[in-house]
């Protein structure tokens, strides 16, 4: 019934090749008209591409041409044709998807087709490959094809000036690494000037060993850490200053927005205490910061209701359960402040400045394609989280390799010994012998029982890239015996030398089977390469991870009541079904854990792109001065609401503290009071404060000049956004880490991270905003002096996976707690289109 459904229903990729097979055909059919073009004429095919493209056509009409064109150059420049079936895996890279093509059919050369034809539209290709050398490898062999007709081809490493970076993004066609373009696209968002920036727009990026890349290191975080410029002698010294400072004839306090702000009196006596001229002044900014903070240490935060102090140093108190949180702190250096309040030594922290997984770097291409040996067992992944289907091309000859049963033996001791013995009578023949495990351990001690029997091998553990490439090329010579790490040599072909076929080819050997099939198949996929002979077979122990884990001891009884002894394996396919169905659920298990993960970096993500959008906005200077007015519209706009409640009569509302922060954020002193606003409307009220500020911000221009004005509040914009978001992520992360425990309380820690990240978001976009209009409106810039742009961190480092502070024993960050109720009217901050009444409100009050 099985095989007439199946025969019913075509097969999915079958219809997918059958599609691509229609273009192939229009390919072949150009082959004798392209062959007879000269040299020449077949350069000058990509001017007239881009002609074509720019009048109306599409990359679509233009493939089948621009595909005979690229095949012809190959023949011409390396003395390679592609085959039937390349030129079908090149369409499938082109239409955005995963060509699954076995080992040594020619991925490579595949990669020359869609690169060429998408790069035709000036917007840029990125060839991602797995390590530095495999992207210098193609860039020289491959690059002479795209030379030859005609484009500019890059090579991005790690290292290279930013001059040398932007020029090979500039090219048609970039070679590189996945970190190496990851971490370019975090430093591009962390530049101080426009023409720092090295990276294009992420047109299309083509990744070889897709499966690696967007599967295995998915999740692997790119980190760039730095040391933070904040000097702790200057807590102290603000510290030193608030003491000394009285409340209302220094400061005012509002309490409902938990602001507190210095009066002209207050800003007088700080100058006087820190010997400055002016508090405002530009290169001031971090001092008015740490004043700012020590006010709020001082006057907001309460011993023993916000925060205790205990031999742990400050912890802070959750003000929703009043449970200790230790191991948290405030960001922003709130928390430093407090120390110092409190007489405790004051931490320095290595800071995280930006942070991308690839899988959210490589999801902001416009198009996406890769290719690899083995990607069907993870294709539910490719398509839900990337939106690629996997194709799988046909090879261009009949496979014949022999795929022998897995061998189950009661220890790993009598697995080894069966594994020697293997080697020792195939080695005799003179058969090729490549040898996968799972560790570098395991690899030494298969090594060492190798030399104590005589024979000569070589062991690869993927330290040296180069010498990889080069013992893994070798490993399919006469009586050559290669260990290696299942995932070693990647990207590398082993060809067959003379005599080998006889032989029965490459042989390949596990040593365990890896708990997922695809890493599994790599291993085998590397004997019996275009049609060329070669086996395979894997050797198994009940001591093995793998088998520990998922339903030995059943099979393992039964051995022992035989009466089996550990140098007799077991093999069959009831037995190889069961180590299959285990790698199954792994699989299962790992991808919903990498879905998971994947939620929760998508807020985080969110956020990412609004700041990054916003910041290059300011960057190139696009309408500063309504940016820095919008942001002060929006300060007004909440003190008033604050203060002018809808359920009181207009002449109950407290005026007081709208004046103040009007006065001392963006307005001289006295030139707003509370004669002005009584009598007016909430709404009446927000615009006679904000005409009063857009006035103060036309007279500064006057003052300064217009020019000047944008560079300082570009100036401020910038610092007070890198240092705000960098705190936001360590901020982040710690809600991260301890979220899960909402589960205890009946919660979903999901939506609680999704809701309290986006409280905490919202936030920050508050502190920045009161913070650049106060420093905007209120700094007197003398003449003539220079505004210089700096970094918020120094010591920048680069490093992929884990935390940037592994090894370092230091205090982690505590999210920004939540100082403001979501209105039950207002949308729902976890994005679901509902009042938050109707959703996460109701789950809160049910919870």
């Amino acid at each position: 019934m099985l095989n007439l459904l199946k025969k019913m229903l075509p097969d999915v990729n079958e219809r997918e090749l059958k599609k691509c097979y229609k273009i192939a055909d229009q390919i072949e059919n150009l082959e004798p008209e392209i062959s007879t073009l000269s040299d020449e004429e077949l350069t000058g095919k990509t001017e007239e591409f881009r002609k074509r493209l720019a009048e109306g056509e599409t990359l679509d009409d233009l493939l089948p041409e621009a595909y005979a064109v690229v095949r012809e150059a190959a023949k011409r420049v390396l003395g390679m044709r592609h085959f039937y079936v390349q030129l079908v895996g090149g369409i499938v890279l082109h239409q955005g998807n995963i060509a699954e093509m076995k080992t040594g059919e020619g991925k490579t050369l595949v990669s020359t087709l869609p690169a060429y034809l998408n790069a035709l539209s000036g917007d840029g290709v990125h060839v991602v490959t797995v390590n530095d050398y495999l992207a210098r490898r193609d860039r020289e062999w491959m690059g002479q094809v795209f030379e030859f007709l005609g484009m500019k081809v890059g090579l991005n490493l790690p290292g290279m000036e930013p001059e040398e970076k932007r020029e090979a993004y500039q090219a048609d066609i970039t070679f590189g690494t996945n970190n190496e373009f990851g971490f370019d696209y975090l430093r591009d968002n962390m530049v101080l000037y426009p023409e720092q920036i090295v990276q294009r727009k992420l047109n299309y990026a083509l990744i070889d060993e897709v499966d690696s890349i967007l599967i295995d290191e998915a999740r692997t975080p790119l980190i760039i850490s730095g040391q933070a410029n904040k000097a702790t002698d200057l807590y102290y010294a603000a510290d030193k200053l608030v003491r000394r400072l009285k409340p209302e004839e220094d400061y005012t306090v509002d309490i409902k927005t938990k602001s507190v702000s210095l009066t002209e009196q207050g800003v007088d006596k700080a100058e006087s205490f820190l010997g400055i001229d002016n508090l405002f002044d530009a290169k001031n900014i971090t001092a008015n910061h740490h004043i700012q903070q020590a006010l709020k240490a001082h006057v907001i935060m309460k011993r023993d209701q916000d925060y205790v102090v205990n031999e742990d140093g400050v912890v802070i108190v959750d003000d929703f359960t009043g449970r200790l949180m230790h191991g948290r702190r405030y960001s922003d250096g709130l928390h430093q402040a407090i120390e110092a309040k409190e007489g405790i030594q004051v931490q320095k922290e290595s800071m995280t400045l930006a942070t991308i997984t690839l899988q959210n770097y490589f999801r902001m291409y416009d198009k996406l394609c890769g290719m690899t040996g083995t990607a069907k067992t993870e294709e539910e992944e490719f398509r839900k989280i990337y939106g690629m289907n996997v194709v799988q091309i046909p090879t261009h000859k009949p496979m014949v390799r022999k795929d022998h049963s897995d061998q189950l033996y009661k220890t790993e001791e009598a697995k080894f010994r069966a594994v020697v013995e293997e080697i020792v009578n195939r080695h005799a023949t003179g058969q090729p012998i490549l040898v996968g495990t799972v560790s570098i351990e395991k690899s030494e001690k298969l090594s060492r029982m190798l030399k104590k029997r005589g024979i000569p091998h070589q062991v690869l553990n993927a330290k040296n890239h180069a010498r990889e490439a080069e013992i893994i090329a070798q490993a399919g010579q006469r009586g050559a015996v290669t260990i290696a790490t299942n995932m070693a040599g990647r990207g590398t072909d082993i060809v067959l030398g003379e005599g080998v076929d006889e032989l029965g080819g490459l042989h390949v050997i596990g040593t365990e089977r890896h708990e997922s099939r695809r890493i599994d198949n790599q291993l085998r996929g590397r004997a019996g390469r275009q049609g060329d002979p070669g086996s395979s077979q894997f050797y198994l122990s009940f001591e093995d991870e793998l088998m520990r884990r998922f339903g030995s001891e059943r099979i393992q009884g039964m051995m022992d009541s035989l009466g089996m002894d550990e140098d007799t394996p077991i093999e069959g396919k009831m037995f190889s079904r069961a180590v299959a169905n285990a790698q199954k659920r792994v699989e299962g298990n790992n991808f919903d854990a990498r879905r998971w993960v994947l939620q929760y970096d998508d807020v985080l993500n969110q956020q990412r792109e609004i700041i990054y959008k916003q910041r290059r906005q300011v960057l190139t200077g696009e309408g500063l001065k309504e940016i820095v007015l919008d942001m002060g519209k929006m300060l007004i706009e909440r003190v008033v609401e604050a203060h002018t409640p809808e359920d009181d009569i207009p002449e109950d509302w407290d005026l007081g503290p709208v004046v103040e922060l009007a006065n001392s954020s963006f307005l001289k002193e006295g030139e707003v009071d509370e004669e002005d606003l009584e009598g007016l409307e909430r709404d009446e009220m927000v615009d006679f404060l904000f005409e009063k500020l857009k006035d103060h911000y036309e007279r500064r221009e006057k003052e300064i000049g217009s020019e000047r004005l944008e560079e300082f509040a570009k100036v401020v914009i910038l610092r007070t956004v890198d240092r705000k978001w960098m705190d936001h992520i360590d901020a982040m992360d710690q809600l991260r880490q301890g979220i899960h425990l909402r589960a205890y309380g009946q919660t979903d820690p999901l939506r609680e991270y999704q809701f309290e990240g986006y409280e905490m978001f919202q936030e920050m976009i508050r502190e920045i905003q009161e913070e650049v209009v106060r420093y905007v409106m209120k700094s007197e810039l003398d003449e003539g002096e220079e505004i210089e742009r700096e970094e918020v961190a120094t010591n920048q480092t680069a490093s992929s996976g884990g935390s940037p502070h592994s090894g370092e024993e230091k205090p982690k960050r505590q999210p920004i707690r939540r100082t403001e109720k979501v209105g039950r009217n207002e949308p729902c901050p976890c994005g679901s289109g509902k009042k938050y009444k109707h959703c996460c409100g109701r789950a809160a009050q049910t919870g």
